[in-house]
């Protein structure tokens, strides 16, 4: 098989979930200056209230190991709400579907905290959905999140329609709901690819960061692509992160 058909087939693969595991092996992120679940383990409580927002196929609620019927999740894509439906709901965790972030249907003042991670939020409803005294706890993608390997691999790309989403617009949009800001940081990792495909892997589940992406029309990038892989062992693209924890 040569290296476009290989890559045509890397770039149909799929995914169920929000599950990278496909790449064990083949990507390896930089760590963040921080770190998510920790953060969470400070602030969570078993007898809390919690929401998380966005939960793809519960692949990371699950590992936080809270009581399940004082959980509850939101997933906004088909696909994964299935998922959560077959594996989560039996738990007795409670699934809602919700494509609109403006519209949580929960009742006021539902929980003690609020969970997001990479996934998108309205701070007024965040706001009031959470107890008094209730934390939100997100870590986001920022809008410049592998932007410099887009621009390479596509011709023409269009401008990111989330140049904004940066740390210092999100915190101005929590506080303006009437949330503290408790604490924050932002960040620009490294990732690192060992081979093209998966990086075309990558490139083709994270479509909306890579739009118009596919083997063909990038056919001579990926190729000066390889030939880097053969020099130096891997490429690299840059993650945009940012992390807030704010309290109501």
């Amino acid at each position: 098989m040569d290296l476009k058909e290989k890559w045509i087939q890397e770039s149909k693969k799929g995914m169920e979930g929000w599950d990278f595991s496909y790449l064990d092996g083949r990507m390896e992120e930089e760590p963040l200056p921080w770190d998510y679940e920790t953060i969470i383990r400070t602030h969570l409580k078993s007898d809390h209230e919690l929401l998380d927002m966005g939960t793809g196929g519960g692949e990371f609620l699950l590992k936080l190991g809270h009581p399940y019927e004082k959980t509850s999740v939101t997933e906004g894509y088909r696909p994964n709400f299935k998922l959560c439906v077959e594996k989560l709901a039996p738990l007795g965790i409670k699934v809602k579907f919700v494509t609109e972030d403006d519209r949580l249907t929960f009742a006021d003042a539902s929980f003690d905290i609020v969970l997001n991670r990479h996934e998108s939020f309205d701070p007024k409803e965040v706001y009031r959905v959470l107890k008094p005294g209730g934390i939100f706890i997100t870590q986001q993608v920022g809008g410049a999140d592998n932007r410099e390997m887009a621009e390479f691999l596509i011709d023409n790309v269009p401008e990111s329609p989330y140049k904004s989403h940066t740390l210092e617009n999100n915190i101005g949009l929590i506080e303006s709901a009437g949330l503290e800001i408790l604490d924050s940081d932002e960040y620009l990792s490294e990732v690192k690819f060992y081979d093209v495909g998966a990086l075309v892997y990558f490139a083709s589940i994270i479509d909306w960061e890579f739009p118009g992406f596919s083997v063909e029309k990038s056919f001579e990038r990926l190729m000066e692509l390889e030939k880097i892989v053969k020099e130096q062992g891997f490429i690299t693209s840059k993650q945009h992160r940012f992390i807030i924890v704010a309290r109501k």
